[in-house]
């Protein structure tokens, strides 16, 4: 099997759930000296990026998306090892949680995942996170982009106050600020100066990865 077919293969495995296979996959790409890093982004990756695909038309939901993630892992596991570090590129740094006041969390944990698998380093504060706590992991980590979400009217202003002591800092260049959240819109980015705005999961990582210049 050529390696463009143990790609597809890895790619079509981890759509379907099937970690086993991935894994199974995967060793057999250590096996014919594929290197590390092109299984992870012409197989791995491009099965997320499908798994992305389908939870924005509504045909994958949290459940089947964390499968995907576990499939996902399976294969990583296998690479990581025999990774050449030197041939990444620096991974984009995201401090990401839900604001203080609110404890919905699913729309948070899918960006997380879908971000992870896509090669950001992901720091996750959880729910209810009080707004310093933002500013203070994302100048103990040195990120690149703080991540902010909310389902809640009453503590979406919350995401402008984080922008705000950033500015009062005068480190709020340092950071892309992204929003999202069922009450947040472009306008509102708009208004209280954020980077940018999703509405969704996959559209959330897209964006961030075109802010930031990656493919």
């Amino acid at each position: 099997m050529d390696k463009e077919t143990l790609f597809q293969e890895i790619s079509h495995a981890l759509v379907e759930f099937e970690a086993e296979k991935v894994a199974e996959l995967a060793e057999k790409t250590l096996q014919q000296n594929i290197p590390a890093y092109e299984t992870i982004t012409e197989g791995l990756v491009m099965g997320m990026k499908e798994v992305g695909r389908l939870y924005e038309e509504e045909e994958y939901f949290l459940p089947e998306v964390l499968m995907c993630s576990d499939a996902f892992n399976a294969g990583l596991e296998v690479v990581n090892p025999h990774l050449d570090k030197s041939s990444l590129e620096k991974p984009i740094k995201m401090v990401i949680g839900v604001i203080e006041g609110d404890t919905h969390d699913i729309g948070k944990n899918l960006v997380r995942i879908l971000s992870g698998a896509s090669g950001f380093e992901v720091y996750d504060l959880g729910r209810d996170v009080p707004l310093d706590r933002f500013i203070e992991k994302a100048e103990e980590v040195e990120c690149d982009m703080i991540c902010m979400s909310t389902l809640m009217t009453t503590t979406m202003d919350g995401m402008k106050t984080v922008i705000d002591r950033l500015k009062e800092r005068n480190i709020r260049d340092k950071y892309k600020v992204l929003i999202g959240g069922g009450p947040i819109s472009q306008t509102f980015c708009d208004k209280i100066g954020a980077d940018l705005y999703a509405n969704d999961a996959s559209s959330a990582v897209r964006k961030a990865k075109d802010l930031m210049g990656r493919v």
